[in-house]
């Protein structure tokens, strides 16, 4: 599995791993899913999409945008989003982790271009098992791990 679940104190964790930087994205997306509803696989209509264009200094906050942006559209429009569709560009090569300290380092940061696909909840196929209130900074990391790419996330339920 590309994701996996962690306790942490009150809330949760997600680790998630992808060989590339848009499919690490992708996975975050399909796995915050997973927290909210007991079956993701439930989610089988795509009837409502939902199109993103996020800028951020580095990777990690660039994640962190992402998913809050996707817990808003759940929060908001009440979308469950399954398929994603994402695009990073800015920085060339983002090899290395890039220092959050050091601005000139990254400047003009990055940009996603994402779309998901989902549906609004309906409570005679999806159960909601967690309320997840908000994604943290705490504990937030994401780097390369061995040929792909990793992160962590807590998040808020």
């Amino acid at each position: 599995m590309p994701w996996q679940v962690f306790d942490h104190t009150a809330d949760l964790g997600l680790r998630v791993e992808a060989a590339s930087r848009e499919a690490l994205f992708e996975e975050a997306g399909r796995a915050l899913t997973a927290l909210i509803v007991e079956e993701p696989d439930a989610v089988v209509r795509e009837r409502e999409r939902l199109d993103v264009a996020l800028t951020a200094a580095d990777p990690a906050d660039l994640l962190f945008d992402w998913l809050h942006a996707l817990l808003v559209a759940f929060e908001v429009r009440h979308l469950l989003l399954v398929r994603f569709a994402t695009e990073i560009v800015g920085i060339d090569d983002l090899d290395e982790i890039v220092d959050p300290d050091d601005p000139d380092e990254h400047e003009g940061g990055l940009q996603l271009r994402a779309s998901a696909w989902g549906e609004r909840v309906d409570p005679a196929r999806h159960r909601l098992v967690h309320e997840v209130k908000a994604i943290t900074y705490h504990g937030l990391w994401l780097g390369r791990q061995g040929a792909g790419w990793a992160a962590e996330v807590i998040v808020d339920v």
